[in-house]
């Protein structure tokens, strides 16, 4: 079999088992590790997968460049941000993360809602200067403009003092055995303490994400309290999710 055959393949059996190991495909195919590590190496390369020790996961399609992830999956992304702002009760302190799903969100706020909202990204504390009731407080620190967010160690110093009731984390991954993942190391640890900070973490994830992985882990499963989807979940993510005590709105 040539290797071009061989990474069909793998990508093929990838997209139905959602993770490949690199001994059993040496086994399957009857070649060493190493020219399996070779494939996936070259595919992960290509953008077609992401590499994990021994093996690969799918690669999240959602690390693209904010403007360009504006328009993957809109009409979920509306979905899932109505169920959202459903989860806000008058008072609370809500720690918002940057992200082309919580822009939708705060666009589908009730100009009646009383509330605090905390905020490391300029794109949502300006979304809501229209909104009399809502106080904002934004989070300063070094501009990421790859998500439109800050970070660094103002912005987390800062962030470490507030207590807040919910935190709507955004994550371009939700895997059952990679947990919630993220393109960039920042952002990562950025999104682990604010969710330190919250009593509870929303996550919202549109299809794209969902059995998909990225490069730098946020935190197991269990991180987040609850899930919120627009479309069904595989039986492996569902008991995955359950197991960890993890919440799902569809």
């Amino acid at each position: 079999m040539l290797a071009s055959q061989r990474k069909q393949q793998i990508l093929a059996q990838l997209a139905q088992d959602k993770m490949v190991h690199s001994a059993a495909l040496s086994v399957q195919f009857n070649v060493s590790e190493d020219s399996i590590r070779r494939d996936l190496r070259e595919l992960a390369a290509a953008g077609l997968l992401q590499r994990v020790h021994g093996g690969a996961l799918p690669v999240s399609a959602a690390i693209a460049p904010f403007e360009t992830r504006k328009n993957v999956q809109s009409q979920a992304k509306k979905s899932i941000a109505q169920k959202a702002v459903k989860l806000i009760q008058p008072g609370q302190v809500v720690i918002v993360d940057g992200g082309t799903t919580t822009t939708e969100m705060i666009a589908q706020l009730p100009r009646d809602l009383p509330f605090t909202l905390v905020t490391h990204s300029p794109g949502i504390a300006v979304g809501l200067i229209d909104f009399p009731l809502i106080e904002v407080i934004l989070l300063g620190g070094v501009l990421f403009k790859h998500s439109v967010v800050t970070t660094g160690s103002a912005m987390t110093e800062t962030a470490s003092k507030i207590n807040a009731d919910l935190f709507f984390m955004g994550v371009t991954g939700v895997h059952p055995a990679a947990g919630f993942t993220t393109g960039n190391f920042e952002e990562a640890g950025v999104k682990r303490l604010l969710s330190q900070r919250a009593s509870e973490t929303i996550v919202m994830a549109s299809e794209e994400k969902l059995n998909a992985a990225s490069a730098f882990a946020i935190g197991d499963l269990s991180l987040a309290s609850t899930l919120i989807v627009d479309s069904e979940l595989d039986a492996r993510l569902q008991d995955a999710l359950s197991h960890q005590g993890v919440a799902v709105i569809f």
